[in-house]
């Protein structure tokens, strides 16, 4: 594709690249020189608890927009995606899906680095929540580096923009007090040392700053008056100030972040532009909410896993997910994987007869960096999710091997071989359909004219020809047919009530499909079982 393509794309992704150029044309034209400097891209994670599909979407949504960038610059400018972890934050709760609380609670108010692991196996409870996410990250084949605060301050690596932030202490107080209420603004200090005695981070008001020594002033928990540098990791500063500080000092081009923060970008800003530095280009969406409708959080556990999705479904379907509508409030919660799942097959059987200006607003242009796979055999599903899980139901399948000779009866000649993207459908199918489906279902008993239908429908697909037992749109004919003979004013109440009473759900995919998959003769053995009250 040439770069006009892709300057005609409007894909958020792209969308955001176009405002990172315009920030780099500004920066030309007030003869600001970059040298050789990459454009970073910045993510960050809170440590506070176990990582989350939340901490994920946030780094696969940078990584569809670097690589916007470096399609509509050509790779001719250089860039890195960074992943900054919050570890010297304070430990401010136990979180409710931890080990060992009573343990972790003796260790509050400490840096999350200084707090020791609850699992035994790494030397900090920020170390082993910073692997956990590495090792996600790694295995998705992001392309970053990871930057711990902890050592960026305790290594002197913030201490030149630390001595700004004391320099600039009055102008930084001057942007944070109107935001606080009248009792925090006689306590607030964007600096909180960390006590020399108990290890804690301290919320505490300074009684002096020393902006020529770097230094500041204040009563110790003991109550002994200390004097700290602001360097070598002896503080940290406030999480709003801190936010403006790094951005300052990491020279930040882009970064994202989910609605909570969208209130304090501004405080952000002003901070990064004291200390000397231009804020990046900002991208705020919507946060994910539970299957209660409450947004999903570290300390409380509430959301899904990574691992969990990746149970259930292909990651494909989970970067489909974080690249759809961010800036619109979505459940994230396992009733979203099937859909997902085939939207994704959908987005990527329509992307080789596309134009160039549409595939590069497809969804598969972004999940796969710009290189989608090719549709065949090996990388293809003729089999929607959604009908799997049927097909699970159906014949009450335990594992994938059960379903492959219906699959091959629809699909003649296939084989686990040939289709290992749909031999690992299958076995998702399964998994997902026993652990999520089956527990909810529910059967219905069928009215008499519900009843007298479905009798005739079951007599009518005994008699299929040979030629139409695989033909689903002849089948769901058929299934038309049938409705209209018996007087179905709403043809969709119909194919309602085989769902109900035949498959203990209120929808699903074309039941035409279904036949021609399970078997007309196995779909009216089904249907007289579902009459006779023996399914469930």
């Amino acid at each position: 594709m040439s770069i006009s393509e892709f300057e005609k794309a409007k894909a958020w992704p792209f969308e955001q690249a176009k405002l990172i150029l315009k920030r780099l044309d500004i920066e030309k034209k007030r003869g600001i020189d970059r040298g050789d400097k990459p454009v970073l891209f910045e993510t960050g994670y809170g440590p506070s608890g176990l990582p989350h599909i939340g901490t994920f979407g946030e780094v696969a949504r940078t990584t569809m927009v670097l690589n916007a960038f470096r399609a509509l610059t050509d790779n001719k400018i250089p860039t890195r995606l960074i992943c900054f972890s919050d570890d010297l934050d304070g430990f401010r709760k136990v979180p409710d899906n931890m080990p060992n609380g009573d343990m972790l609670a003796e260790h509050l108010g400490k840096p999350l680095s200084d707090v020791p692991d609850p699992f035994g196996c790494h030397d900090s409870y920020a170390g082993h929540n910073n692997n956990m996410l590495r090792e996600f990250l790694d295995g998705f084949g992001f392309d970053y580096e990871f930057k711990s605060a902890t050592e960026e301050y305790r290594s002197g690596n913030f201490d030149e923009t630390l001595l700004k932030a004391c320099r600039n202490y009055q102008k930084i107080m001057d942007v944070m007090l109107p935001t606080l209420g009248t009792e925090r603004q006689a306590t607030y200090s964007p600096f909180l040392p960390i006590s020399p005695t108990t290890g804690r981070v301290l919320y505490v008001p300074m009684k002096s700053v020393d902006a020529e020594a770097g230094t500041i002033t204040f009563d110790d928990e003991d109550g002994r008056e200390v004097t700290l540098p602001v360097t070598g990791g002896h503080v940290k500063m406030q999480w709003k100030p801190d936010f403006g500080m790094r951005w300052a000092n990491l020279k930040v081009d882009f970064e994202m972040f989910g609605k909570d923060h969208q209130a304090n970008a501004g405080i952000y800003s002003k901070i990064c532009k004291i200390l000397g530095e231009n804020p990046p280009v900002q991208y705020v969406y919507e946060l994910f909410l539970d299957h209660q409708g409450e947004k999903i959080s570290k300390s409380k556990g509430n959301g899904i896993a990574v691992e969990d999705w990746l149970s259930y479904a292909m990651p494909e379907s989970l970067s489909l997910f974080m690249f759809a509508k961010p800036r619109t409030a979505k459940r994230l919660y396992f009733d979203v994987i099937p859909k997902a799942t085939d939207e994704y097959f959908q987005h990527l059987a329509a992307y080789p007869n596309q134009e160039p200006t549409q595939q590069v607003n497809n969804p598969v242009w972004h999940i796969h960096n710009g290189n989608p796979p090719a549709v065949g055999n090996h990388y293809n599903s003729p089999i929607s999710f959604a009908l799997l899980l049927n097909l699970v139901s159906a014949a009450n399948a335990s594992d994938k091997d059960m379903l492959w000779g219906f699959i091959e009866r629809y699909v003649p000649g296939a084989s686990a071989e040939d289709y290992p993207v749909l031999d690992k459908l299958a076995a998702y199918a399964v998994r997902y359909y026993h652990d999520f489906v089956k527990p909810s279902k529910t059967y219905r008993a069928a009215t008499a004219e519900e009843a007298a239908a479905l009798k005739d429908l079951a007599g009518r697909l005994r008699d299929v020809p040979e030629s139409d037992k695989a033909d689903g749109e002849a089948l769901q004919t058929l299934i038309f047919t049938v409705g209209k003979d018996h007087g179905f004013e709403n043809l969709r109440g119909w194919f309602q009530a085989i769902y109900e009473v035949c498959l203990g759900q209120s929808q699903g995919p074309r039941f035409g499909s279904f036949v021609a998959i399970y078997g007309p003769a196995e779909t009216a053995d089904l249907i007289e079982s579902a009459l006779a009250g023996t399914l469930g």
